[in-house]
C-alpha cells in the first residue's frame, strides 16, 4: 500500500499550547464593545418575540442599535494597533 504524503507545509500553523496568541487576544479586546453591543441588541429583540412590542421595548431596540452602530464606527475608526481607552 502506497502512502500519500503532503509535498506542502501546513497552510496553517497549530499552535503548540492552544492558546490565542497575544495578537489574538488583543483583537478580542479591541472587538468587545461590538460585540457587547450586540448582545444587548439581541436580548432587546428576544424580549419583544413573545408580545407586541411597547414604547418602552421600541425606544430600548432603538438605543441598542444606536449603541450597536456607535460601536461598529468606533471599532472602525479606530488604529489596528490601539486598544482603545483614555490616553
Amino acid at each position: 500500500m502506497a502512502y500519500i504524503a503532503a509535498r506542502q507545509p501546513v497552510v496553517t500553523g497549530i499552535s503548540s499550547d492552544g492558546e490565542p496568541s497575544d495578537a489574538e487576544l488583543s483583537a478580542i479586546e479591541r472587538e468587545m464593545p461590538v460585540v457587547l453591543a450586540e448582545v444587548e441588541l439581541l436580548d432587546a429583540q428576544i424580549m419583544t418575540l413573545d408580545r407586541t412590542p411597547t414604547e418602552v421595548d421600541a425606544r430600548r431596540l432603538r438605543r441598542a442599535h444606536r449603541r450597536v452602530l456607535a460601536a461598529r464606527r468606533d471599532l472602525a475608526n479606530c488604529p489596528a494597533g490601539r486598544t482603545g481607552g483614555a490616553a
